[in-house]
């Protein structure tokens, strides 16, 4: 991820990424362990860290198996430079990215729902409040955590930087995703 742009964006993306799902994971195990009791289910935190890391861990497995999919659709995207035509091919990477992490993340919580089940002894009207609290937790901080770091391609017309502190925490994820999608339509 990254190298699309630049080398230089890409041993960015090698620093940020894993520094986004450090912080994600941590982040979730500890706001888990607190609504988990109120939504029924009464874990510990280290209970809560595992079933954050075994479904990141899933996760993770199922973009390293994107992987080669992904560098291929990079690898024969034209270079990147900042007229209309190829901010078209950045849109469209974008969301594919968007789209593989989004669908690892459901892989993963596919299986930490049954992991929640079990630890709600069956119960899975509690499971699924739990989980469905999790989800929001995870999206909400996740998303958040790569729209203020841009790990993956950054702004394709501004110079490589790790951190743009001049734009960094305007705009949020959500609105950026919803404006390249509307883009692609154009």
């Amino acid at each position: 991820m990254g190298w699309w742009r630049a080398p230089e964006q890409a041993l960015f993306v090698a620093m940020k990424f894993p520094l986004i799902i450090l912080l994600t994971t941590l982040g979730n195990a500890l706001l888990n362990s607190i609504l988990a009791p109120l939504l029924g289910l009464d874990i510990t935190v280290r209970q809560s860290i595992h079933a954050v890391l075994m479904s990141f861990t899933i996760s993770s497995a199922v973009l390293g198996g994107f992987a080669p999919l992904v560098a291929f659709m990079i690898w024969n995207a034209p270079p990147l430079t900042p007229d209309d035509t190829h901010m078209l091919t950045y849109a469209f990477i974008k969301l594919a990215h968007v789209l593989v992490i989004a669908f690892a993340g459901i892989v993963g919580c596919g299986r930490l729902f049954q992991l929640l089940t079990s630890l709600a002894n069956g119960n899975r009207p509690v499971a699924r409040r739990v989980m469905f609290a999790w989800l929001a937790g995870n999206l909400f901080l996740g998303s958040q955590l790569c729209w203020v770091l841009r790990p993956f391609i950054g702004t394709p017309y501004l110079p490589v930087q790790f951190i743009r502190p001049d734009v960094a925490l305007q705009g949020n994820f959500y609105e950026n995703i919803f404006h390249t999608f509307l883009g692609l339509f154009r």
